[in-house]
Protein backbone atom coordinates (compact mmCIF):
# COMPACT_ATOMS: atom_id res chain seq x y z
CA UNK A 1 0.00 0.00 0.00
CA UNK A 2 1.42 3.81 -1.24
CA UNK A 3 1.56 6.19 2.04
CA UNK A 4 2.08 9.72 2.06
CA UNK A 5 5.38 8.49 3.42
CA UNK A 6 6.79 5.72 1.19
CA UNK A 7 5.49 8.19 -1.79
CA UNK A 8 7.25 11.22 -0.27
CA UNK A 9 10.33 8.64 0.04
CA UNK A 10 10.19 8.49 -3.66
CA UNK A 11 9.90 11.97 -4.79
CA UNK A 12 12.78 12.59 -2.25
CA UNK A 13 14.78 10.07 -4.34
CA UNK A 14 14.04 11.78 -7.68
CA UNK A 15 15.08 15.24 -6.27
CA UNK A 16 18.51 13.89 -5.08
CA UNK A 17 19.09 11.82 -7.66
CA UNK A 18 22.82 11.59 -9.19
CA UNK A 19 21.39 11.19 -12.64
CA UNK A 20 22.42 14.75 -14.56
CA UNK A 21 20.48 16.93 -16.03
CA UNK A 22 21.32 17.66 -19.69
CA UNK A 23 21.89 21.01 -20.74
CA UNK A 24 22.27 21.76 -24.57
CA UNK A 25 24.45 24.72 -26.03
CA UNK A 26 24.11 25.63 -28.95
CA UNK A 27 26.37 25.78 -31.50
CA UNK A 28 26.31 28.30 -34.45
CA UNK A 29 28.50 29.04 -36.83
CA UNK A 30 30.31 32.08 -35.26
CA UNK A 31 29.42 31.40 -31.46
CA UNK A 32 32.76 31.71 -29.30
CA UNK A 33 31.55 31.55 -25.75
CA UNK A 34 29.96 28.15 -26.22
CA UNK A 35 33.37 26.52 -24.49
CA UNK A 36 32.73 28.61 -21.88
CA UNK A 37 29.12 28.18 -20.93
CA UNK A 38 30.12 24.24 -21.07
CA UNK A 39 32.76 24.90 -18.41
CA UNK A 40 29.85 26.99 -16.31
CA UNK A 41 27.34 24.49 -16.27
CA UNK A 42 29.97 21.41 -15.93
CA UNK A 43 30.96 23.41 -12.82
CA UNK A 44 27.43 22.60 -11.02
CA UNK A 45 27.49 18.75 -10.01
CA UNK A 46 24.25 17.46 -11.17
CA UNK A 47 23.96 19.08 -14.61
CA UNK A 48 25.40 17.64 -17.61
CA UNK A 49 26.28 19.97 -20.52
CA UNK A 50 25.74 18.79 -24.47
CA UNK A 51 26.47 20.06 -27.75
CA UNK A 52 23.48 21.20 -29.97
CA UNK A 53 24.06 21.62 -33.53
CA UNK A 54 22.49 24.40 -34.84
CA UNK A 55 20.73 21.56 -37.77
CA UNK A 56 19.49 19.78 -35.19
CA UNK A 57 15.68 19.24 -35.48
CA UNK A 58 14.93 18.11 -31.93
CA UNK A 59 15.73 18.57 -28.43
CA UNK A 60 13.64 16.82 -26.44
CA UNK A 61 16.42 14.99 -24.72
CA UNK A 62 17.40 17.91 -22.95
CA UNK A 63 16.21 19.15 -19.47
CA UNK A 64 17.05 23.03 -20.91
CA UNK A 65 18.62 24.50 -23.29
CA UNK A 66 21.48 27.95 -23.35
CA UNK A 67 21.94 29.96 -26.54
CA UNK A 68 25.72 31.24 -25.88
CA UNK A 69 27.42 34.38 -26.99
CA UNK A 70 29.30 35.23 -30.03
CA UNK A 71 28.90 36.47 -33.41
CA UNK A 72 26.61 33.78 -35.27
CA UNK A 73 26.57 34.15 -38.88
CA UNK A 74 29.11 36.90 -38.26
CA UNK A 75 26.17 39.18 -37.28
CA UNK A 76 25.07 39.53 -41.07
CA UNK A 77 21.87 41.36 -41.94
CA UNK A 78 21.14 41.69 -37.56
CA UNK A 79 22.77 40.26 -34.83
CA UNK A 80 20.99 36.86 -34.34
CA UNK A 81 18.52 37.15 -37.81
CA UNK A 82 20.14 34.33 -39.82
CA UNK A 83 20.78 32.30 -36.66
CA UNK A 84 16.97 32.46 -35.72
CA UNK A 85 16.09 30.74 -39.08
CA UNK A 86 17.91 27.75 -38.45
CA UNK A 87 16.69 23.73 -37.76
CA UNK A 88 17.34 24.11 -33.99
CA UNK A 89 15.40 27.20 -33.24
CA UNK A 90 12.64 26.02 -34.31
CA UNK A 91 12.70 22.95 -32.05
CA UNK A 92 13.68 24.95 -29.29
CA UNK A 93 10.33 27.27 -29.47
CA UNK A 94 8.30 24.19 -29.18
CA UNK A 95 10.41 23.58 -26.73
CA UNK A 96 10.10 26.77 -24.56
CA UNK A 97 6.70 26.65 -25.49
CA UNK A 98 6.14 23.37 -23.39
CA UNK A 99 7.13 25.44 -20.57
CA UNK A 100 11.50 24.18 -20.10
CA UNK A 101 13.91 26.61 -19.40
CA UNK A 102 15.93 28.05 -22.39
CA UNK A 103 18.55 30.89 -21.75
CA UNK A 104 19.82 32.99 -24.28
CA UNK A 105 23.21 34.95 -23.32
CA UNK A 106 24.45 38.10 -25.20
CA UNK A 107 24.09 36.91 -29.13
CA UNK A 108 21.89 34.30 -27.52
CA UNK A 109 19.63 37.12 -26.64
CA UNK A 110 19.45 39.08 -29.27
CA UNK A 111 19.29 35.39 -31.01
CA UNK A 112 15.80 34.72 -28.62
CA UNK A 113 14.65 38.26 -29.62
CA UNK A 114 14.94 37.51 -33.67
CA UNK A 115 12.90 34.04 -33.35
CA UNK A 116 10.03 36.02 -31.22
CA UNK A 117 10.81 33.87 -28.23
CA UNK A 118 11.08 37.42 -25.81
CA UNK A 119 9.97 40.35 -26.90
CA UNK A 120 11.80 43.93 -27.74
CA UNK A 121 14.76 44.27 -29.59
CA UNK A 122 18.55 44.90 -29.14
CA UNK A 123 20.33 47.92 -30.99
CA UNK A 124 23.74 49.26 -31.46
CA UNK A 125 24.88 51.00 -28.34
CA UNK A 126 24.15 54.31 -28.00
CA UNK A 127 28.17 55.09 -28.23
CA UNK A 128 27.80 53.80 -31.55
CA UNK A 129 30.89 51.37 -30.01
CA UNK A 130 31.99 48.24 -28.66
CA UNK A 131 31.47 47.96 -24.70
CA UNK A 132 33.80 45.18 -23.18
CA UNK A 133 33.14 46.24 -19.13
CA UNK A 134 32.25 44.98 -15.80
CA UNK A 135 28.55 45.94 -15.09
CA UNK A 136 27.04 45.89 -12.06
CA UNK A 137 23.04 44.94 -12.36
CA UNK A 138 19.97 44.28 -10.05
CA UNK A 139 18.01 41.42 -10.07
CA UNK A 140 14.19 42.06 -10.20
CA UNK A 141 12.50 38.76 -9.55
CA UNK A 142 13.01 35.16 -8.70
CA UNK A 143 10.46 33.56 -10.67
CA UNK A 144 12.49 32.60 -13.61
CA UNK A 145 14.53 29.20 -13.80
CA UNK A 146 17.86 31.02 -13.60
CA UNK A 147 16.98 33.40 -11.10
CA UNK A 148 15.31 31.05 -8.55
CA UNK A 149 17.90 31.71 -6.06
CA UNK A 150 18.42 35.72 -6.23
CA UNK A 151 16.51 37.64 -4.25
CA UNK A 152 14.78 40.66 -5.69
CA UNK A 153 16.67 43.83 -5.15
CA UNK A 154 20.17 41.91 -5.89
CA UNK A 155 23.05 43.44 -6.96
CA UNK A 156 25.87 41.45 -8.58
CA UNK A 157 28.78 42.20 -11.09
CA UNK A 158 29.54 40.71 -14.73
CA UNK A 159 31.16 41.51 -17.45
CA UNK A 160 29.31 43.00 -20.95
CA UNK A 161 30.70 42.30 -24.39
CA UNK A 162 28.71 43.69 -26.86
CA UNK A 163 28.08 46.80 -29.95
CA UNK A 164 24.81 45.98 -30.23
CA UNK A 165 23.12 45.63 -26.85
CA UNK A 166 21.04 48.68 -26.09
CA UNK A 167 17.85 47.12 -25.16
CA UNK A 168 14.42 49.01 -27.23
CA UNK A 169 10.44 48.30 -26.41
CA UNK A 170 8.03 51.06 -27.97
CA UNK A 171 6.60 53.02 -24.92
CA UNK A 172 2.94 50.69 -24.78
CA UNK A 173 5.00 46.86 -25.05
CA UNK A 174 7.28 48.47 -22.32
CA UNK A 175 4.22 49.42 -19.83
CA UNK A 176 3.25 45.86 -20.25
CA UNK A 177 6.91 43.80 -19.81
CA UNK A 178 7.35 46.21 -16.72
CA UNK A 179 3.69 45.46 -15.28
CA UNK A 180 3.87 41.71 -16.16
CA UNK A 181 6.96 41.57 -14.32
CA UNK A 182 9.14 40.19 -17.18
CA UNK A 183 12.18 42.38 -16.38
CA UNK A 184 14.78 40.22 -15.08
CA UNK A 185 17.40 42.31 -14.91
CA UNK A 186 18.29 46.35 -15.08
CA UNK A 187 22.01 48.02 -14.83
CA UNK A 188 22.60 49.80 -12.15
CA UNK A 189 24.77 51.92 -14.83
CA UNK A 190 23.41 52.00 -17.91
CA UNK A 191 26.56 51.35 -19.94
CA UNK A 192 24.56 51.32 -23.90
CA UNK A 193 21.64 53.53 -23.72
CA UNK A 194 19.28 50.63 -23.27
CA UNK A 195 15.18 51.33 -22.22
CA UNK A 196 14.76 51.74 -18.48
CA UNK A 197 18.29 50.49 -17.91
CA UNK A 198 17.29 47.25 -18.86
CA UNK A 199 19.61 44.01 -19.11
CA UNK A 200 17.45 41.00 -19.29
CA UNK A 201 14.14 39.96 -19.45
CA UNK A 202 12.02 36.76 -19.97
CA UNK A 203 9.01 35.62 -21.71
CA UNK A 204 5.43 36.05 -19.83
CA UNK A 205 6.17 32.49 -18.48
CA UNK A 206 9.08 32.73 -17.09
CA UNK A 207 10.89 30.04 -18.39
CA UNK A 208 12.65 31.91 -21.40
CA UNK A 209 15.28 34.18 -20.28
CA UNK A 210 17.71 36.93 -22.37
CA UNK A 211 20.65 38.95 -20.85
CA UNK A 212 23.15 40.64 -22.61
CA UNK A 213 25.55 40.52 -19.40
CA UNK A 214 27.98 36.96 -19.36
CA UNK A 215 27.10 34.93 -16.09
CA UNK A 216 29.32 32.28 -17.98
CA UNK A 217 33.01 34.39 -17.39
CA UNK A 218 32.33 34.45 -13.35
CA UNK A 219 32.02 31.06 -12.06
CA UNK A 220 35.46 31.13 -10.78
CA UNK A 221 36.45 31.94 -7.11
CA UNK A 222 39.60 32.41 -7.71
CA UNK A 223 39.89 35.74 -10.20
CA UNK A 224 36.55 37.37 -9.20
CA UNK A 225 33.39 36.56 -6.78
CA UNK A 226 31.38 33.98 -8.93
CA UNK A 227 28.24 35.91 -9.14
CA UNK A 228 27.53 34.01 -12.46
CA UNK A 229 27.26 30.82 -10.36
CA UNK A 230 23.43 31.79 -9.41
CA UNK A 231 22.38 31.49 -12.49
CA UNK A 232 23.23 27.88 -12.93
CA UNK A 233 23.06 26.88 -9.47
CA UNK A 234 19.24 28.36 -10.08
CA UNK A 235 18.90 25.88 -12.79
CA UNK A 236 19.90 23.06 -10.93
CA UNK A 237 17.20 23.72 -8.36
CA UNK A 238 14.52 24.81 -10.55
CA UNK A 239 14.65 21.41 -12.79
CA UNK A 240 14.89 19.32 -9.44
CA UNK A 241 11.88 21.00 -7.85
CA UNK A 242 10.05 20.35 -11.36
CA UNK A 243 11.17 16.58 -11.01
CA UNK A 244 10.10 16.24 -7.68
CA UNK A 245 6.97 18.09 -8.75
CA UNK A 246 5.80 15.76 -11.50
CA UNK A 247 7.16 12.73 -9.93
CA UNK A 248 4.44 11.40 -8.05
CA UNK A 249 1.06 12.57 -6.97
CA UNK A 250 0.41 12.89 -3.13
CA UNK A 251 -1.48 10.03 -2.13
CA UNK A 252 -4.35 10.50 1.17
CA UNK A 253 -3.78 7.92 3.63
CA UNK A 254 -6.32 5.74 3.79
CA UNK A 255 -9.31 6.52 6.37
Amino acid sequence: MKTQSNVRSLKEQEFFSPTPLRVGIVQFPGTNCDFDTWEAVRSVSGLEPSWLSYQTDSVREMNAVILPGGFSYGDYLRTGAMAAQTPVMAAIRKFAQEGHPVLGICNGFQILVETGLLPGALLINSSRSFICEDSPIVSLTSRTPFTSILPEGTRITLPIAHQEGRYYLPADKLRDIESSGQVVFRYVNNPNGSTHDIAGVSNPEGNVVGLMPHPERRIRHASSPPDGLFFFESLLISLRNRMFQRTAPDIPLPK
